[in-house]
């Protein structure tokens, strides 16, 4: 069976495609899962910058955001019928298209709870003359959870019965990570950490307005500042960083606004002058330190693997691996990317979702209690028709 996993993330830099191959095993709900090819279509400056408006809360108007849901509907069948044609696959060879939608807003505390992802699946559907299953996040958050993250029960398909405690990282515009307890001796755990790559970007470009890049391009930029302790350790005191999961976030909480008040925050009680690059540097640290807090305190011995676009941050990395190993500590950690182990941590997302509509359509409970906090099992999402 092909399906076809569709994610575009909280950076809002284009659409990720996975067509993957699930062949289902005779006697349980395990499948063999083959990534058979991927695919990225990025997006219009112009573009990202309309839906990344939607993260700050403001007047927005609701023909706005109906008109973008369709529209990347629209550009989300493009991608799929463009990746299809190169790939000579006809459309009735998949059996569905999981698609995530891009979240605009994800407020899972409160009193009425919600999450709203945009990308019309029934548009899609009807566009591409392909099923899809969409809306994956809402039934648990029905259920009261988290609804996010939803990936550590994919996670677990890869790595199932590990003889050693696993994580998987995965840095996108929020950072989050998976922990799978080796040999299931424990609940699997998952949750949003805090900022991924999401404010890294956002002070590039407020500070390289005229760069043809977006983000810092293999965290070059940052890596000529010098990480200031003191910011540091305010941005750390954020109440989000102490919530005990299950927990989880979004851009429309790490907003450039929250990185404003912090600054100006720090520069009304500090004397001391700090660049823009020592900004940059700090806040590769506090994604780093962030993830690295959190797996400390659920093992100290674990291979941990990442995948998503912050593996490409040559700065983050280093940080990510000097956290990890501190002189003196007696944690071991084997620090690996997704793609060391032959596995594309560019493509597992999407892969996720393809996995996730898989799911749906074999009636496989696919949410995780452990995780989300949702009351129980369910089969997560809902199917659209052409």
């Amino acid at each position: 069976m092909y399906f076809i996993g569709l994610m575009s993330g909280t950076s809002a830099d284009g659409i990720d495609l996975a067509l993957v191959r699930f062949t289902k095993h005779e006697h349980n709900d395990q499948a063999t899962i083959e990534l058979v090819a991927s695919y990225f279509q990025s997006y219009q400056a112009e573009l990202a910058q309309r839906i990344k408006s939607f993260y700050d809360s403001g007047n927005h108007e609701i023909d706005l955001a109906g008109s973008l849901d369709i529209e990347l509907a629209h550009l989300f069948s493009k991608a799929i019928i463009t990746f299809l044609q190169q790939k000579n696959i006809p459309a009735d060879a998949i059996t569905a298209i999981g698609n995530h939608g891009q979240t605009i807003r994800h407020r899972p505390s409160g009193e009425f709870p919600f999450t709203l992802q945009i990308g019309c699946s029934q548009t899609l559907a009807c566009l591409t003359g392909i099923n899809v299953v969409g809306q994956f996040r809402q039934k648990d958050i029905a259920l009261g959870g988290q609804g996010a993250p939803l990936v550590p029960a994919f996670h677990q398909q890869l790595f199932n019965n590990a003889e050693i405690d696993v994580f998987f990282v995965n840095i996108g515009g929020i950072a989050n990570i998976s922990y799978l307890p080796k040999l299931k001796e424990k609940s699997v755990q998952g949750f949003d950490t805090g900022p991924g790559n999401a404010l890294l970007d956002d002070w590039f470009v407020h500070c390289n307005p005229e760069s043809k890049h977006c983000y810092d391009e293999s965290g070059q930029w940052g890596s000529l500042g010098t990480v200031n302790q003191p910011l540091l350790a305010q941005l750390l005191s954020d109440p989000y960083f102490s919530v005990v999961a299950p927990k989880s976030t979004g851009r429309e909480y790490f907003t450039f606004a929250w990185l404003e008040q912090q600054l100006s925050r720090f520069t009304e009680s500090s004397a001391v002058s700090i660049s823009a690059q020592d900004i940059q540097a700090t806040l590769v640290a506090l994604t780093a330190n962030s993830i690295t807090d959190e797996i400390k305190k659920l093992s100290q011995k674990a291979k941990v693997i990442t995948c998503g676009g912050g593996v490409h941050n040559d700065s983050l990395m280093k940080q990510l691996a000097n956290s990890l190993h501190e002189e003196g500590s007696q944690n071991r950690y084997d620090l690996v990317t997704a793609s060391e182990l032959g596995i594309d941590g560019d493509s597992l997302e999407a892969m996720a979702f393809a996995w996730l509509a898989y799911a749906h359509v074999n009636e496989i409970k696919s949410n995780m209690p452990s995780v989300t906090g949702a009351s129980h099992h369910c089969v997560l999402g809902l199917s659209y028709s052409p």
